[in-house]
């Protein structure tokens, strides 16, 4: 564990597991770190990225306030498996929310993910482990296979036990837009 943190705190691309699929990571003040995940997934900047922490106080820096009902309603899911979109402070990169207002952030109760925040003393990036349009690796072999030395390090641990990457809500809304619930179109988070 504590290998992989130095590779993050250094401005390095991580891969590890999450609740249920593996995720490709790096600190999101390492914009160059950021900018490599977009080009190992072909993914498009526009679209935003996942911050995931495992407190939110390590989120609130990137993100604008919520009313008090809204707030609750999302610490309420906290730890745990539910991806809010957040509004995004102004200081908040597109490279992080894209071309939209809202940041999207997740307070995991996923142990080697915690455990992984902790120990890198920051908030982390976190978007499946694929390239755009295959489905995401869910243990670290298949990342191995996909990615090889196109990430600094992989953290050998196990997902969690969800079918596939959590679900998304609303945070101004409490609307669910990606598993859960009564979904709507999925964002292009």
């Amino acid at each position: 564990m504590e290998s992989v943190a130095r590779i993050l705190r250094a401005g390095g691309v991580v891969a590890y597991p999450t609740e249920g699929v593996f995720g490709l990571g790096c600190r999101p003040d390492e914009p160059a770190a950021v900018e490599r995940i977009l080009t190992l997934k072909g993914r498009p900047g526009t679209k935003g990225l996942i911050l995931i922490s495992d407190r939110l106080e390590r989120l609130v820096g990137w993100l604008a306030p919520l009313d008090a009902e809204a707030r609750a309603r999302v610490e309420a899911s906290w730890p745990g498996p539910v991806t809010w979109l957040w509004p995004a402070a102004p200081e908040c990169p597109a490279l992080l929310r894209g071309e939209h207002e809202t940041l999207a952030v997740r307070v995991t109760a996923h142990p080697p993910a915690r455990a992984l925040c902790a120990a890198a003393e920051s908030a982390l990036v976190s978007t499946s482990a694929n390239p755009a349009g295959e489905a995401p690796c869910t243990d670290w072999s298949c990342v191995e296979h996909r990615f090889g030395d196109g990430v600094d390090a992989i953290l050998q641990a196990a997902c969690g036990d969800l079918p596939g990457p959590t679900a998304i809500r609303d945070a101004r809304t409490g609307a669910w837009l990606r598993g859960g619930g009564d979904p709507e179109p999925e964002p292009d988070h």
